[in-house]
């Protein structure tokens, strides 16, 4: 047995070392902490420089890239020549429990007409900014006829975004990411990784050193709800690709929930946005005064910059502006922004073919055709990728198509050894100095390739171009339609907007019998968009197309049709107005002498959109109208009328007429800026308590600071309550109209008013569950709100059962719920839900 013993003085001396070394351990790790806290805000600190760095660099390209997003980028940028872009305010949302949203005069009168933003204009409906619109939480879908400008407005938002703009207030430090639908490799292959092809399609941009640090710069913003996703193009391209672009926003949602996205669409179809919970705000049209206002900065910038140009200089002598804008301003009622443009383009540069809009299009077609290249071979490739649905076409199989209109040249063998081009032939040919020399006949460069180096194209990764701009394609290909008997081919494709694009330019040169006939065959309630797309035609078409009478007779019998929706009626209304007609001023003048009161209230407004001032007596007469709409109506038209004869007569009105028809003129008046403002600004002065009310109204529909000004004064100095609350209320829907833009529904288990409305049932809402039944019970029942409420869920189970029921709410004998029914109606179809005839449930 072993015995250890213990030597005391080692044991003291150990003792007192471990104590030291743990007393130092102890006070150490303060220490310890702090340095390796510090470390790790060295390298947050490093991260955040780099990602910061490719920021930067990202916002920077953004710009630069969004800034040459327009028809005119080789000429001006596009903050110079820009009009800010506008939506169309939608119809409020009823939220039982809570006050109603406030309504101006045309709010109240106008229908809302999102594919007609052209009455919108008209009559200055209520707008948003891009900024406002993205102030609610929901993702947007900004839908527009080709060439209103839905690029643009992207481009716009990608600039205010990347340049920090105080304008998006709380959305301001957003980090705009802005491609093209063509820009993506789609499908996703994977996934789990959603930004992939975000992230490739930005590697073609970025700077080389930036590249291996995108997927990490990609990922912490999209992660924190920093990201602004701006998609253009969907607009541009058939369901079949847009359900695969569709598809991929549902996976950036499911990863990335918190981030924004923003695309644009068209009119006719908006496959799978609609379920995802996009909202569609319809771009507004320029009015007569924005476009006179484009007009005058157009000139000023090319006075400023263009004709100081060598070029200019030594060309043929300038025409004087004045002179030029006052030829351009007497034409362009109803031209879209792209239309006018293009105008404006070929006056001041000398180069027009003529006054026309086509006229316009295919002058700048030929300025951006490479030099000597047939305008068949154009037609041919515009008529090819409208017959295939490719708007975004393969080079390789688009090479095919064009390919007798390549041009050859010969060259010498050794000239050509280096580059040799599939499918050439060689041939001897004796030549001066070299015998026999062996020369080549080979395509040059390429035609897609110099189409695409003029402008007239827009190549993209993996050998995809597309035509600059989809107008310049529909052109095209409509003009080269009408050497061929292929409109039952166009007729059979599913709606898109190239289809479309390319009827209406056949029509306008060719003879459209058979297509008119088959989409007035086909067009029905509740949408009738094959007629409301073929209306779209008659400002081009000859006046003297045979079948120009029946879409008039088919628009004509819409509108006179008691019953169903003014939205839908409003649209014939539109096309009237918009088609430049002479017998549409005739037409309302005669309509208006019946006694539907709804009738007479679209006539007027029809009247007032053609500025006709024959009518002025005939509208006047309709102030003692018993409706109170149409009194409205008339109030609204004889500004639009704008003559000294209308405006005396809404003058009059407002100094003598009752309470409600005094705030109508009130605020009609403030849609003309030169006499209707001089005459609210005297009219505040007044000792009338009732005109100083209705003045209040109408200056609040002034977006400018001196009438703002006198909102203040009148809401704190004017001795009479019942206008200070008018001011106050008018004040108060300027601060709050972020209210107004789109946002996301509460999940119907979360939903206060539905809670409530399911318990005084005996019922209750499962987390997870779209509660049809118990939306369909308020659909029915006797409260105006709550019915109201339930539509815009509805919206999301589009089934046989839920149409059924919002036909009844359409055909309802209660004006709102008919018009609410109705747009919740055009959303289903829009997402892609094929809407059976009203008498198939026994309506209409």
């Amino acid at each position: 047995m072993f015995r250890f013993a213990i030597d005391p003085f080692s044991f003291f001396i150990g003792f007192i070392t471990a104590s030291v070394f743990w007393l130092l351990v102890s006070r150490a790790r303060p220490l310890w902490h702090e340095l390796r806290t510090n470390l790790k805000e060295q390298r947050e600190v490093a991260q955040t420089r780099k990602s910061s760095s490719v920021e930067e660099n990202h916002r920077r390209i953004t710009l630069r890239r969004a800034q040459g997003m327009h028809i005119a980028a080789q000429l001006f940028a596009l903050d110079e020549i820009i009009l800010e872009p506008l939506l169309i305010m939608p119809p409020a949302r009823v939220e039982p429990g809570t006050p109603p949203a406030f309504e101006d005069v045309i709010t109240q009168t106008l229908p809302y007409l999102p594919s007609w933003p052209e009455i919108a204009a008209a009559y200055h409906a209520p707008t948003l900014t891009l900024s406002q619109a993205l102030s609610g939480n929901s993702n947007i879908v900004i839908v527009g006829q080709p060439g209103i400008g839905k690029t643009v407005s992207l481009a716009h938002l990608a600039s205010l975004a990347a340049n920090r703009s105080e304008t998006l207030e709380g959305l301001k430090n957003v980090v705009p990411f802005l491609v093209h639908v063509a820009d993506l490799k789609l499908p996703n292959t994977d996934p789990k990784d959603a930004l992939a092809p975000l992230i490739e399609a930005a590697s073609e941009h970025a700077p080389m050193f930036d590249i291996g640090r995108l997927p990490n710069f990609f990922q912490q913003t999209f992660k924190s709800g920093n990201a602004l996703l701006l998609v253009d193009g969907f607009d541009e391209i058939p369901p079949e690709s847009q359900q695969v672009v569709t598809e991929y926003f549902k996976i950036v949602q499911q990863n990335y929930p918190l981030a924004r996205i923003v695309t644009t669409g068209a009119p006719e179809y908006l496959d799978g946005l609609i379920g995802l919970g996009f909202a569609p705000l319809a771009l507004i049209a320029w009015s007569g005064q924005q476009s006179e206002k484009f007009i005058r900065r157009w000139g000023e910038l090319w006075s400023q910059t263009i004709a100081m140009e060598s070029w200019a200089q030594t060309g043929p002598e300038q025409v004087d502006p004045i002179l030029l804008n006052v030829w351009l301003s007497a034409d362009n009622a109803n031209l879209t922004p792209l239309e006018l443009t293009l105008k404006a383009w070929g006056a001041y540069a000398g180069d027009s073919l003529g006054s026309h809009t086509l006229e316009a299009i295919a002058t700048h077609i030929r300025r951006l055709a490479p030099a000597n290249t047939p305008l068949a071979a154009l037609e041919t490739l515009g008529m090819q990728v409208m017959l295939n649905a490719q708007p975004i076409f393969d080079t390789r199989k688009a090479r095919d198509w064009v390919k007798s209109f390549e041009v050859v040249e010969e060259k010498t063998e050794d000239e050509t050894a280096d580059q040799p081009v599939e499918g050439s032939t060689e041939k001897t040919k004796p030549k001066k100095g070299k015998a026999n020399q062996k020369v080549v006949s080979t395509p040059t460069s390429g035609l897609l390739g110099k189409m695409a180096a003029s402008g007239l194209l827009v190549h993209y990764p993996n050998n995809k171009m597309r035509f600059a701009h989809p107008v310049f394609a529909g052109y095209l290909a409509g003009f080269a339609l009408t050497n061929y008997n292929t409109e039952e081919v166009l007729v059979n494709q599913p709606d898109w907007s190239g289809k479309y694009l390319a009827m209406r330019y056949f029509a306008a040169r060719g003879d459209a019998s058979k297509l008119v006939q088959n989409l007035l065959e086909t067009s029905s309630l509740p949408m009738h968009r094959p007629l409301f797309a073929a209306a779209r035609w008659l400002r081009d078409i000859p006046k003297d197309a045979p079948w120009r009478g029946k879409l008039f007779s088919a628009l004509a019998a819409i509108l006179q049709t008691d019953g169903i929706p003014l939205s839908l009626r409003g649209q014939a209304m539109a096309a009237f107005v918009v088609s430049n007609d002479a017998g549409a001023a005739t037409l309302f003048r005669q309509l208006g002498l019946t006694l539907s009161f709804e009738l007479v209230q679209l006539a007027v407004l029809g009247t007032g959109a053609l500025r006709d001032t024959k009518a002025v007596k005939f509208v006047e007469q309709t102030m003692d109208a018993p409706s109170l709409s149409v009194r409205r109506a008339a109030c609204m038209a004889l500004v639009a009328i704008g003559s000294n004869e209308a405006l005396e007569a809404v003058a009059h009105t407002l100094l003598n007429g009752d309470e409600d028809i005094r705030r109508a003129a009130g605020e009609a008046l403030a849609n003309d800026p030169h006499e209707g403002h001089a005459m609210l600004r005297d009219g505040i002065l007044l000792s009338d308590i009732l005109l100083r009310r209705a003045v209040v109204y109408g200056l609040g529909r002034i977006n400018e600071e001196w009438a703002i000004e006198m909102l203040k004064k009148s809401q704190i100095e004017d001795d009479q309550w019942i206008v200070r609350n008018a001011a106050t209320e008018v004040l108060d829907s300027k601060l709050h109209i972020s209210t107004r833009a789109p946002r996301k529904l509460k999940t119907p288990s979360e939903s206060p008013w539905l809670i409530e409305f399911a318990s005084k049932h005996g019922m209750g809402i499962s987390p997870g569950v779209p509660a049809t039944d118990i939306l369909l019970l308020a659909l029915q029942g006797d409260d105006p709100d709550t019915r109201l409420a339930a539509l815009p869920y509805l919206k999301f189970t589009p089934s046989e059962g839920v149409i059924t029921k919002l036909y009844a709410a359409m055909y309802r004998d209660d004006p709102e719920l008919r018009e609410a029914a109705y747009n919740t109606l055009w959303e289903i179809g829009l997402s892609g839900t094929k809407l059976p005839h009203p008498s198939q449930y026994g309506f209409g």
